[in-house]
């Protein structure tokens, strides 16, 4: 076991967890509780977000939900949820995930069952220290389409192709969205106040409609 412990992020990592044991502490601990899980085929990382890691989550929701009513598109938030394919044995929370390509085929659901159902069009993950588990393994074998990863100082957009995932400029989801645009405004949210950033960028996206 190794336990890092930092001003944005603790984790704690454990080896050789079998998938079952997984499965026990998702159903003991339940979806209330404070710290994220990511499982890699034995390796399970416990984090626990602090306020560094967690504002930042909160600026990418609120500017995707300016966006995404700036140029009329339907969204499904799944936020943290569980996402997770027990023959792949891989399984995580990420920061946020929205179904947008995908929202009409799971509209009025309320379980998700990545077996059957699609999986989120787009995840986010903030990560301010490394991680001790290879997430893009993990998110690969969910066969999500598009990743955003945020460090606290560099943000990147990857795509997945052939199982694999390339950084790109523009978002999939988003082709309005280039990553030096969405990096700018989340560098802004350390310096402008909440209410002004969201006018700011309501303010670009109308001029770049």
């Amino acid at each position: 076991m190794l336990i890092q412990s930092t001003p944005a992020e603790q984790r704690t990592v454990l080896h050789n967890v079998s998938w079952e044991t997984f499965e026990a502490l998702l159903r003991d601990t339940g979806e209330d509780r404070g710290s994220r899980f990511a499982y890699d085929c034995g390796t399970l990382e416990i984090m626990t977000p602090l306020f560094e890691h967690e504002n930042p989550k909160i600026q990418f929701d609120r500017l995707i939900f300016a966006l995404v009513e700036e140029l009329e598109l339907e969204i499904k938030s799944a936020g943290s949820t569980t996402l997770k394919l027990p023959l792949a044995r891989r399984g995580i929370e990420p920061d946020n995930c929205y179904y947008i390509q995908n929202e009409l085929r799971v509209r009025g659901k309320e379980k998700l069952n990545l077996e059957t159902d699609p999986p989120p069009d787009l995840a986010i993950e903030i990560d301010i220290t490394c991680s001790s588990v290879n997430k893009f393994h993990i998110y690969s074998a969910l066969d999500i389409a598009e990743l955003w990863r945020y460090d606290g100082q560099k943000l990147k957009f990857y795509q997945l192709a052939d199982d694999q995932y390339i950084e790109m400029k523009s978002s999939i989801a988003f082709p309005i969205l280039s990553v030096s645009e969405m990096g700018r405004f989340m560098q802004q949210s350390k310096s402008m106040s909440e209410t002004a950033l969201i006018k700011s960028f309501r303010s670009w996206v109308k001029d770049n409609i």
